[in-house]
């Protein structure tokens, strides 16, 4: 496992070392002990989620509020998507920032978002398959979010504006001020 910071505090790419050969391939997905070790975080996750899309689809920016905060770990089993993290602990040195990556059945590289951030992903391929581990429950009442197309983030989402399919829920976001 490979683990390398991106510009958000707290937030890492991981990439597994994968073991391959005329049979297919095997890879861990998680391994705490190594993970711990590598980012000097300790997380035990609660909880497993999945999500298939299509093209095209983008959901997000998500989060968990107070003490339902949710650490992810967001990785694509098939398809390909732009994962997206923006940092909404005021009191970091990344307070307000995004981050974006590529992550693909094909590359196998997972994103760890720490808890207070918000998250989200365009699908840029059909067929996709999102699998995520969460370190708390969902909890309905502690959820919120951000429109996906605020100004001041300026986020690019490799979709154009047309393509975008939005939950209703999605539509009616806040912005980051």
């Amino acid at each position: 496992m490979i683990v390398t910071k991106t510009d958000l505090e707290d937030c890492f790419i991981i990439k597994p070392q994968i073991f391959g050969d005329e049979r297919g391939y095997f890879f861990e997905t998680f391994n705490k002990e190594k993970f711990q070790k590598l980012t000097n975080l300790e997380i035990v996750f609660l909880q497993d989620n999945e999500a298939f899309s299509n093209k095209g689809i983008l959901r997000g920016l998500h989060f968990q509020k107070g003490k339902f905060a949710q650490a992810k770990l967001v990785r694509v089993v098939k398809g390909k998507v732009l994962d997206v993290a923006v940092d909404l602990r005021p009191e970091s040195k990344s307070f307000g920032k995004h981050f974006s990556i590529i992550l693909s059945g094909e590359n196998k590289n997972q994103l760890f978002v720490p808890r207070g951030f918000a998250h989200g992903y365009s699908v840029l391929e059909d067929n996709t398959i999102v699998s995520y581990k969460c370190d708390n429950y969902y909890q309905p009442d502690a959820e919120d979010g951000l429109i996906y197309n605020d100004e001041g983030l300026g986020i690019d989402w490799m979709l154009k504006e047309e393509e975008i399919v939005l939950s209703e829920k999605d539509k009616n976001l806040k912005t980051f001020n």
